[in-house]
């Protein structure tokens, strides 16, 4: 391992409830390292759904000082009926921005119950307790991360391989992440890890983001074309697969980047243990199997253009789905800040959020 540094946080809140939202612009990177800073509840929005911030956990802090931005000005002026219908306007478009990440609904719902627990107050004494609600939705998020690379840690031996795809690191939460920190609670133990990324097509999440992260943290990184992994796997470079997730399903289906599916086949083919690193807020005890998750489709010119490049004739037929499923029975362990989950069944998750 080389020397470590500390990475510029993914985003942080600026003042009072009057105040503004600067995130890492991670459209850039890691060309150009941008913050953009958000005043209007539009270009929270806009940063969600362009994946300006992304990762599930990420979207939600975001999505909870969004709120705070939403209702300032008028919606503190006013009444606080008026300021309760401003809000219900203001949540229910940030919901709208994508539809897979559990993290978001459940930033809103707690921002929305956090209002309706304090009926009595006025808006502007609301509007302040709602910023102190997002701030630890914030810390939380951190502590999180930590939790689970110290949990994780436990299940990654000295010289392993590990593999990972997209992005599950500081950048998609606001700590260490959900997967990557387990890497980096390994390499702070001093075990000699080796991580291959996968560059995660169609945006390139892996090549873009995680291995800008594990440079900045000194983690040795080999950057492979997702359909190099199964080749990986059988030349036996990595022992371990582990990736984050947007949404777990009751029995313990998990949803995450487009691909992750086929890793974990790979996976089980070749008698490696895949992984699942995610918060409790990252679970949906309502959808009993990962088959009722909502997959958000995006835009055809993700795939037939990217990163601004055409690469495929004009009006060709695409089908952009950006999330899969990984099936419970695939899954070795889902590592979560309560502990570790395993094996995966739908007894096991209710016994663990318990």
């Amino acid at each position: 391992m080389t020397e470590t540094t500390t990475p510029p946080r993914t985003m942080r809140w600026n003042g009072g409830p009057d105040g503004s939202l600067t995130m890492i612009d991670q459209t850039l990177l890691p060309v150009e390292f941008k913050e953009i800073n958000c005043r209007t509840v539009e270009e929270v929005w806009e940063a969600i759904k362009m994946l300006r911030v992304r990762g599930a956990p990420a979207i939600g802090c975001a999505a909870a000082y969004g709120v705070i931005i939403g209702v300032q000005g008028e919606g503190v002026s006013a009444d606080r009926q008026a300021f309760n219908a401003k809000l219900k306007q203001v949540t229910d478009y940030l919901a709208e921005s994508r539809p897979t990440a559990v993290n978001l609904f459940w930033a809103l719902d707690r921002m929305k119950a956090v209002a309706q627990e304090n009926s009595s107050f006025s808006p502007n004494e609301i509007h302040a307790r709602l910023l102190e609600e997002a701030q630890a939705i914030e810390v939380e998020d951190r502590e999180m991360c930590a939790a689970i690379g110290q949990h994780g840690a436990t299940l990654i031996e000295q010289g392993t391989g590990i593999l990972t795809h997209c992005n599950a690191g500081g950048l998609a939460t606001a700590g260490d992440g959900t997967a990557l920190s387990v890497m980096f609670a390994a390499a702070a133990q001093g075990k000699d890890i080796h991580v291959y990324a996968d560059e995660t097509r169609p945006l390139l999440q892996g090549a873009r983001l995680t291995t800008w992260e594990l440079q900045q943290r000194g983690v040795p990184v080999t950057l492979i074309c997702d359909s190099m992994a199964g080749q990986v796997m059988k030349e036996k470079r990595v022992q371990a697969v582990i990736t984050g997730a947007d949404r777990i399903a009751a029995n313990g289906d998990a949803c995450n980047k487009i691909g992750t599916y086929s890793v974990a086949v790979l996976a089980k083919a070749h008698g490696i243990p895949f992984y699942v690193a995610a918060p409790s807020s990252t679970f949906d005890l309502s959808l009993a199997t990962g088959d009722q998750i909502p997959i958000e489709e995006r835009m055809s010119e993700e795939i037939t253009a990217g990163m601004g490049k055409q690469t495929a004739p004009d009006e060709t037929n695409v089908y952009n789905p950006a999330f899969d499923v990984a099936p419970a029975e695939l899954i070795e362990a889902i590592i979560t800040e309560k502990g570790i989950i395993s094996p995966v069944t739908t007894e096991n998750v209710a016994a663990m959020l318990k």
